[in-house]
């Protein structure tokens, strides 16, 4: 959690995908591609299939669904996909 907002706060060029629904996308993100959970396990993922062989940072409100999405990524071939432990929670918390 920590390293990956250190790479946000310093401007790195890092892929974030928010596997959440819309509303809560919309209530607070951190600037991730907003790709529902629903969609990853119907592989519809044309928006982000071209960082298959980049790191991917994948969060969600806890890390529940984000960890699914990583195991289901990783069967569609993405390489390096990271779930973001404790989810938007965590960061929250961690950032008050």
């Amino acid at each position: 959690m920590q390293e990956l907002k250190s790479k946000i706060d310093n401007g790195e060029s890092i892929h974030l995908v928010d596997v959440r629904e819309p509303h809560e996308h919309a209530e607070f993100n951190i600037g991730g591609t907003l790709l529902p959970l629903g969609k990853v396990q119907t592989m519809q993922v044309d928006d982000i299939e071209d960082l298959k062989n980049e790191t991917v940072y994948v969060y969600c409100r806890s890390g529940n669904r984000s960890g699914q999405a990583c195991l289901i990524l990783g069967t569609m071939g993405f390489t390096n996909v990271i779930n973001v432990a404790g989810g938007m929670l965590a960061w929250q918390e961690a950032n008050k």
